[in-house]
């Protein structure tokens, strides 16, 4: 029998009482290789105000963000299955199933889903008044009940894309007495992102990577961000009887003033695209394109770095034959 995950608001960061010397050390709760085939997108937001900010002072969180997003590439990935895992040893509480996996974007979207934010999800008591909550796993996925017993590690479910969310992710929140508490800053009086005063709570330390590229390729129209969370744009070859070849980005944590650095190739070994572009705003998700509509049949390369304050965020480099 399901019951209803309630969602409780952030009222800050506080000093324990009576549990002061007990909280848990979470383990990340999903399986795979952060910063090589998931990632955070989200940290939670750590500015008491109507502004935003994560742990360590910096943009990628939005105002009342309750908890760490932990993502991964698109619909493709996660069809094939992405393991999510308890992050602490402790008793499952309430369990909810049976909403479908989705992109909201609309405030059409939004409303259908209200009352259900979470989608898919699971809470779990780790004893001395904290608890765990894992959302939007894939419809279907769950694998527990409550009252079951689990250990930091425990397969709960599959990530998915249920209830509010607008990319296929995890999201994991962590309670004291009803009261959120962000792993990385740790229980603590201290309601902004001075790292100094903070203690993580994580099992082994996690590196913060504020931006980083989620996926890229080539494609034949300018791609959505919608179509590249949904998995579109993964071929590796293409007609010629094309359009345009275009090589895109997806990015996640781009900030004001950083360089992108353009290089598309073609088969003849000719630099079709050689270009800089500075944005001229920050985005938590970002996608951007390069290309030409002279297409010649063979194997074409794309090349795109990123830089901040004249040091290389990350780069990538990608093929396409065109037949």
């Amino acid at each position: 029998m399901t019951t209803t995950l309630v969602l409780t608001l952030v009222v800050g960061c506080v000093r324990l009482s009576n549990s002061q010397d007990f909280s848990p050390k979470l383990g990340i709760p999903i399986e795979c290789n952060l910063q090589e085939d998931c990632f955070i997108m989200h940290y939670v937001d750590r500015d008491p105000t109507t502004e935003s900010k994560d742990f360590a002072c910096g943009r990628q969180t939005y105002d009342g963000h309750k908890g760490i997003d932990f993502a991964i590439a698109d619909f493709a990935v996660m069809r094939k299955g992405v393991p999510v895992l308890a992050a602490a040893e402790g008793t499952v509480l309430r369990v909810r199933d049976g909403v479908p996996d989705a992109l909201v974007d609309t405030e059409a979207e939004k409303k259908a889903v209200s009352g259900q934010e979470c989608g898919n999800g699971i809470v779990i008591d780790h004893g001395e008044g904290w608890e765990t909550q894992y959302c939007h796993l894939r419809q279907g996925s769950i694998v527990v009940k409550p009252g079951m017993k689990v250990d930091r590690g425990t397969v709960l479910g599959m990530v998915g894309s249920s209830g509010l969310a607008s990319f296929p992710h995890v999201h994991l929140s962590l309670r004291h007495q009803d009261i959120v508490i962000d792993p990385f800053g740790g229980v603590s009086n201290n309601s902004g992102c001075d790292t100094k005063k903070q203690k993580s709570l994580w099992q082994e330390s996690l590196a913060y990577t504020s931006t980083g590229l989620i996926r890229a390729g080539f494609a034949t129209q300018p791609p959505t961000q919608s179509e590249l969370w949904s998995g579109e744009y993964q071929d590796t070859q293409l007609s010629g009887n094309i359009p345009a070849i275009l090589f895109w980005v997806h990015a996640y944590g781009v900030l004001q003033g950083d360089v992108e650095k353009w290089q598309l190739i073609s088969p003849k070994g000719e630099v079709v695209i050689d270009r800089n572009n500075i944005l001229d705003k920050s985005y938590r998700s970002w996608v951007s394109y390069s290309g030409t509509r002279k297409i010649i049949p063979g194997t074409w390369q794309g090349k795109y770095d990123l830089w901040r304050d004249n040091k290389l965020i990350f780069e990538v480099q990608k093929n396409v034959i065109v037949r």
